[in-house]
């Protein structure tokens, strides 16, 4: 359907360009974008820098998105204007940023990134005295400030369709690189020769498999061909942006396809160990991907995410594993369950370090789940009061319904939530018809016959 309205808006009135200096230029007649489709900061940062005798549009995936039918979540600004002359038209703006300079100009609540047009670094010897600052010894960019034109601009951009600009103000297309005819054909096209490209930023294969899921677009076999030899170069690239690119694929609102493509390039293998067993393990598994899908229907309906959540799920295979096997060595059960959080955390920061501020609340949602087992005396009025029981309680939704955690517990807790407290007594002492236990006096003695446990007596400690 998409494609068919593609083709038939783009399809007439256009000439393709014979080089890449003379784009395809597509007015207002010929799609469906149009001025109020951008947002108001964009639109205003285009209209002050063109009325400074700048040229600047709307870059990259807002236009994609919006010719996709889809709506883009920010809007990227390019311009002939250098940051300095950026900074200096815009009153409440910064510039940011050594390898890549660029400015951040503030509309309200809203940051728009203006960036330079800048001219395509071409890969040379890393190891010529020329090229030592700009490239590793792997091919990788190191430094790429240098500005140049508007097409020379689109030749440097990743893929076909990241490469298209629209002019709010006119309300023209302009596309370099024939990225509206890949948008028709639903396929991913790398500018330029893929292999030269991903030695110039490893993250381009990430990102190749994760807006080939987000788009549906078929990645094009001469893009997809050098994954496979040149993987290994992701080693490289620092793990702060590594893990950048994979927390916006786990949390891209199609998580569960980004992760397929993964597997399909063979990308998952040591980048994440987290996906390497989460997805494999039978026991765990499919908690995994029911977390996946949890998190891809809450972002289409607009409702809050959060990323420890998804990772506390990805890796509780782990976790869990490692818990059980310490307890059959003998280990008392909350002692090696902390032991286990370490060694699951410390496995993963091997390849790819999970940022410590998601920590504590990775650890917590761990440390609750065994108190969902325990539904005797005051315990479950404590774990309802606790902070963090509503994500607790998900977690361990999600395990029951996918077959890691008993589902009779899960049920239980559903209706002990909403329960009046008559019922949830009868809930508690089911034999007892809801009667509630004689409770002993404080520094009293304990009738004659009357068992119990020292955790039944002893406040907080199920803590």
């Amino acid at each position: 359907m998409i494609k068919s309205f593609i083709s038939r808006v783009f399809g007439r009135g256009a000439k393709q360009a014979a080089h890449p200096s003379k784009p395809v230029v597509y007015g207002p007649d010929k799609h469906h974008i149009r001025k109020d489709h951008i947002s108001r900061g964009a639109r205003k940062t285009c209209e002050e820098l063109q009325r400074a005798g700048h040229t600047a549009y709307v870059v990259g995936g807002a236009v994609r998105d919006l010719l996709l039918g889809m709506r883009p979540k920010d809007f990227d600004v390019a311009t002939s204007a250098h940051p300095d002359e950026v900074r200096s038209l815009f009153r409440r703006s910064r510039i940011i940023g050594r390898r890549f300079q660029i400015v951040h100009v503030m509309w309200g609540a809203e940051t728009v990134e203006v960036s330079t047009y800048r001219a395509h670094f071409t890969a040379k010897d890393p190891e010529s005295e020329d090229d030592r600052d700009t490239q590793d010894a792997h091919g990788r960019v190191l430094s790429d400030n240098v500005f140049g034109t508007q097409a020379e601009d689109a030749v440097r951009r990743d893929f076909t369709v990241n490469a298209l600009f629209y002019d709010p103000v006119k309300e023209e297309v302009w596309d370099f690189q024939h990225g509206v005819k890949d948008l028709i054909a639903r396929k991913l096209v790398m500018i330029g020769d893929p292999a030269l490209r991903y030695r110039e930023d490893p993250v381009r294969m990430l990102r190749a498999a994760r807006l080939s899921a987000k788009l549906g677009l078929a990645i094009d076999p001469r893009t997809a061909a050098p994954i496979k030899e040149l993987k290994h170069l992701l080693e490289n690239v620092p793990q702060a942006r590594l893990f950048e690119e994979i927390l916006k694929m786990l949390l891209s609102g199609n998580a569960v396809a980004c992760v397929q493509r993964l597997r399909e390039l063979e990308l998952h293998h040591g980048l994440l160990p987290l996906l390497d067993d989460a997805l494999e393990d039978p026991a765990t598994g499919p908690f995994a991907m029911a977390a996946l899908k949890a998190t891809d229907d809450r972002l289409r309906e607009d409702k809050p995410v959060s990323p420890a959540f998804l990772l506390a799920a990805l890796l509780w295979g782990r976790v869990e594993r490692r818990w059980h096997e310490l307890e059959e060595k003998g280990q008392p059960s909350m002692p090696s369950l902390h032991s286990a959080m370490h060694d699951a955390l410390d496995a993963q920061r091997g390849s790819l370090a999970i940022p410590r501020r998601f920590d504590a609340t990775m650890k917590e949602l761990w440390l609750l789940q065994p108190r969902f087992l325990q539904r005797g005396g005051t315990r479950p009025f404590r774990l309802l009061e606790h902070p963090r029981f509503r994500a607790a309680y998900d977690f361990f939704e999600l395990r029951a319904r996918s077959g890691n955690a008993p589902l009779e517990v899960g049920q239980w807790w559903e209706r002990f939530q909403d329960a009046s407290g008559e019922e949830r007594e009868r809930m508690l002492h089911p034999d007892e018809g809801g009667k509630k236990k004689r409770r002993r006096r404080r520094g009293g003695k304990r009738p004659p016959g009357e068992g119990g446990s020292p955790e039944e007596v002893a406040p907080g400690a199920d803590e």
